[in-house]
């Protein structure tokens, strides 16, 4: 502001004049900011898809940084910069996928072979299949099996979670999570079960066909009263908790940087995979999807943990009450009624909360992207292979 040497009236209309150009330089900031704003792209919904859900979306400033500059947005087809950031998770998924895997296995067969050099020792008389028959059949191996997968799904997610540099407290930041959803998803879980027990019988019949099986080998191991409790407890909690951990804690939300429908979907696929026989996978697919819808609408792994508690008690209370035929029919007849509830859920839910749905620009970085990962590659076919090599082998 400059001197004035006039008179009074002229000073104070001057004063006026300076006030008056004051207002107007910050209304034209104001614009200036406001304009900005909206051409700036939201950096949690830059594909502006109503259908995805954004509590559940990370800053996609991480895939692109210059996302935050005026007036940019992402453009319709990935550049090679932005194709090489999302590869990369999708490698990390992959390769976390590959590591659970070959850690896990590698793990089991050492310890057995741990076991029986130990058992050998001390018994030198007891011959190779009797030491073996008391590893299976005692409750040995389902401790083996519990402390590995344990030990696999968590530390891998947390490894994979750590290399994508997400916080693993992102998977319990649970939202508008109630009694009445819980058990919406429960009775919604056990139609699922019932539809793929039967699509997995369909199967079995084409297979058989041919000579094959697609059944899950019927060992006999924990048959003990302390290898059932083990199994039990693997299975109904420790095998819930850990896989949701693994394959919607962190797969899925690695798998989601760029498209949170494809995130559901190829987690649910390796989830089925990863079950190593066609029955499991029809199951673990079916769900897989739906579980990873459910945590995704609530940003959290509790509700998957839950519901997959709830199947797997219902498939071990089933499998025990095989050999008492009244109760069987029972608790079947039992089943069958809450599942046409869970069915009526289900339509529900699914009218009032759909899946994801990608915008164009996003299936450009989904799938599209993910056959040129490495990782993603490599970790599809050595489970598929595993599988197949089971099926042929059984």
């Amino acid at each position: 502001m400059t001197e004035f040497d006039g008179t009074a009236d002229q000073r104070a209309e001057f004063a006026a004049l300076n006030h008056e150009i004051y207002n107007l330089t910050k209304q034209l900031e104001a614009k200036e900011r406001e304009y900005l704003d909206s051409t700036k792209t939201d950096l949690y919904d830059p594909f502006k898809n109503p259908t995805e859900f954004r509590w559940y979306r990370d800053d996609y400033s991480e895939i692109l940084p210059w996302i935050t500059m005026p007036e940019f947005t992402v453009p319709f087809e990935p550049a090679k910069v932005e194709k090489a950031a999302i590869r990369h998770y999708y490698n990390i998924g992959g390769f976390i996928l590959l590591m659970q895997f070959f850690v896990s296995n590698a793990l089991v067969i050492g310890l057995i072979y741990l076991i029986k050099f130990i058992l050998g020792a001390v018994n030198p008389d007891a011959s190779a299949g009797a030491i073996s028959h008391y590893i299976s059949s005692s409750s040995i191996f389902p401790a083996i099996n519990m402390i590995t997968f344990l030990t696999a799904n968590v530390g891998f997610a947390f490894i994979g979670l750590k290399w994508a540099k997400i916080k693993p407290s992102s998977m319990i930041k649970t939202k508008d999570l109630r009694f009445g959803d819980i058990l919406k998803y429960c009775l919604s879980g056990l139609f699922l079960l019932i539809v793929s027990a039967y699509i997995s019988s369909g199967i079995e019949d084409i297979f058989s066909q041919y000579g094959f099986t697609t059944e899950v080998s019927d060992l006999d191991y924990g048959k003990t009263g302390l290898g059932f409790a083990i199994m039990t407890v693997y299975s109904c909690i420790i095998a819930p908790v850990t896989e949701e951990i693994f394959f919607r804690g962190a797969l899925m939300k690695i798998f989601s940087k760029s498209n949170q429908h494809f995130g559901i979907i190829a987690s649910a696929v390796f989830f089925g995979l990863a079950h190593g026989n066609l029955p499991q996978f029809m199951l673990a697919f079916l769900v897989g999807i739906f579980f990873g819808h459910i945590d995704m609408k609530h940003n959290s792994i509790v509700p998957s943990v839950i519901v997959h508690i709830f199947i797997n008690s219902m498939v071990t209370v089933i499998t025990e009450l095989k050999g008492e035929a009244v109760l069987f029919a029972g608790f079947t007849l039992l089943i069958f009624a809450a599942a046409i509830v869970g069915l009526v859920m289900l339509l529900l839910f699914r009218k009032e909360c759909r899946l994801p749905v990608p915008t164009p620009a996003q299936t450009r970085r989904g799938f599209a992207i993910a056959k040129t990962s490495v990782g993603c590659i490599i970790a599809l076919g050595v489970y598929i292979a595993y599988m197949t090599l089971l099926i042929l082998t059984e």
